[in-house]
């Protein structure tokens, strides 16, 4: 297969005709070896528009949907970020210029993507996705959706950073947008999106008689 053919067809039929404009997150999308992030049974599916697996029970969130989310934090070179649960977007963020975490609870998915994110001077830490490593980013990033407010990964944001995350309480996703400013907090509603939510951060169902 050409991969980098396979690239181009999705930059050109799923990144740019949704409205994604910045011309070096593009490149990126056309750089970055998104088949290396897919377990090896399905790097022929790493170029079509679906969540292609990595291990049984994880799955890469959609090209379109990691562009927007990334297009949104107007990140910049120089930059610290944190991708939890985002293996694809850690690397097309290292490729921007950033120095980049990347977080995963489960070992097993870095035994597919780890020597990728290593060649892209990604470092990895498996912890908790509710634990975030470290603090004070300019950038937080996941390709799994959160079921409820992420409020310990809003507080490992310095002051102006930015936080990008599909919020999922039920079946319908909004991707959101949070600004740490020095007097407060925002949240803007980006786009619709429903990937893979992250069970670890499900509050605990409460049984009444």
């Amino acid at each position: 297969m050409d991969y980098a053919a396979a690239r181009k067809v999705m930059v050109d039929s799923q990144v740019r005709v949704n409205d994604v404009t910045d011309r070096s997150l593009q490149a990126a999308l056309n750089s970055v070896p998104r088949e290396r992030f897919c377990a090896p049974d399905r790097t022929f599916a790493a170029y079509a528009e679906v969540e292609t697996e990595i291990t049984p029970t994880r799955k890469l969130m959609m090209a379109r949907d990691v562009a927007k989310l990334l297009q949104a934090t107007d990140a910049r070179a120089g930059e610290t970020a944190l991708a939890i649960a985002g293996p694809y977007a850690a690397a097309l963020l290292a490729h921007l210029g950033l120095t980049v975490t990347a977080q995963e609870a489960d070992a097993a998915v870095f035994e597919i993507t780890g020597e990728a994110l290593a060649e892209a001077g990604v470092t990895t830490v498996v912890a908790p996705v509710t634990e975030p490593s470290g603090g004070e980013y300019d950038i937080i990033v996941s390709e799994m959706a959160a079921p409820v407010r992420p409020e310990a990964w809003i507080k490992a944001l310095k002051v102006g950073g930015r936080l990008v995350v599909v919020e999922r309480p039920g079946p319908a996703g909004k991707a959101v947008l949070y600004v740490r400013g020095r007097e407060g907090l925002s949240r803007r509603e980006l786009f619709d999106s429903n990937p893979q939510v992250m069970a670890e951060m499900s509050p605990p169902m409460i049984f009444a008689l």
